[in-house]
């Protein structure tokens, strides 16, 4: 079964890693009028006519050339600019959330370049000065690296994000169920699968039960790995898990999450054909979690 969130990363690039300093190769592959560049306004870039606005070298603005790569015969770059334009025509520039509607069939196969240009750019509007010395940072490596006046080099960084679908009962039976949370700011019946960062020192499935009972009191045991998504919002790799709860009885934090649910199969399927249950968006690894376990599509999403 083709899980959703695997649309997203069904056309990786080339990342022609080795090219990066290769000055000779880089001016020649932007001189070549088949390459295309996606124009980055700080962290936010601007969609046309509800597809991704990918421009010629000629037509792209001064700015820095970020190398995403190979794909489909093409070269195909970014130009990060400053963010002044993106805030003079905000209503007209979206940050990757805002840009995910815009990820239709048509323009899934550039995702990966998006997601790649889109984490570089957060990654250099936010690290300016180096955390060693405190100099500034130079960008090299065609916007891959960033070096200080005394030759520290920082690269991108990536956190470590663990996503899981928590169930309890005997699996296969209509009295199996999943928990899902929601936050307090979200509408009234969006629910979700629970999700946070994986600590210093600790592994993925621990960091999975430890999120799962600060934040609903449930003691999760068996945890077993389902897949990965990159979620560069700004900077994280989301690690699905589907864990075994060994207790029910819930009791929310009140901080991340205001409610807490546990949800059969059909209580599931009721909620989302009449939309008093809002489930997450159909290219998220939570929309493949939950459609996982519950055994096929699901109406609705956010």
């Amino acid at each position: 079964m083709s899980y959703p969130h695997q649309r997203l990363a069904a056309h990786p690039h080339d990342r022609a890693a080795l090219r990066r300093h290769d000055a000779a190769w880089l001016e020649e592959r932007w001189a070549d009028a088949s390459t295309r560049v996606l124009v980055v306004s700080g962290t936010r870039v601007r969609p046309r006519d509800g597809a991704l606005d990918w421009v010629a070298p000629a037509d792209a603005p001064d700015g820095l050339r970020v190398l995403l790569g190979e794909h489909d015969g093409r070269t195909w770059f970014a130009v990060v600019t400053g963010a002044e334009e993106a805030a003079a025509a905000r209503e007209e520039w979206v940050p990757l959330r805002g840009l995910l509607p815009h990820l239709g069939d048509d323009t899934l196969a550039s995702a990966p370049l998006v997601f790649h240009a889109l984490g570089l750019a957060e990654w250099l509007f936010v690290t300016r000065y180096c955390p060693r010395c405190g100099e500034p940072l130079t960008p090299a490596a065609s916007g891959h690296e960033l070096r200080c006046a005394n030759g520290h080099t920082q690269f991108p960084r990536t956190d470590p994000a663990v996503i899981m679908l928590v169930t309890h009962g005997e699996p296969g039976t209509d009295d199996e169920m999943c928990l899902l949370g929601r936050q307090p700011v979200w509408p009234a019946g969006r629910y979700s699968t629970l999700a946070g960062f994986c600590e210093p020192g600790e592994t993925l499935e621990d960091a999975v039960r430890r999120e799962v009972l600060e934040e609903t009191g449930v003691v999760v045991g068996e945890v077993d790995y389902f897949g990965n998504q990159p979620w560069p919002l700004p900077a994280s790799l989301m690690l699905g898990f589907v864990g075994r709860a060994t207790t029910t009885e819930i009791s929310v934090d009140q901080d991340e999450l205001d409610d807490a649910q546990w949800f059969t199969r059909a209580q599931l399927r009721a909620g989302a054909e009449d939309g008093s249950l809002v489930l997450p968006g159909g290219v998220s690894i939570s929309r493949s979690l939950v459609e996982h376990w519950y055994g096929g599509p699901l109406s609705g999403s956010w």
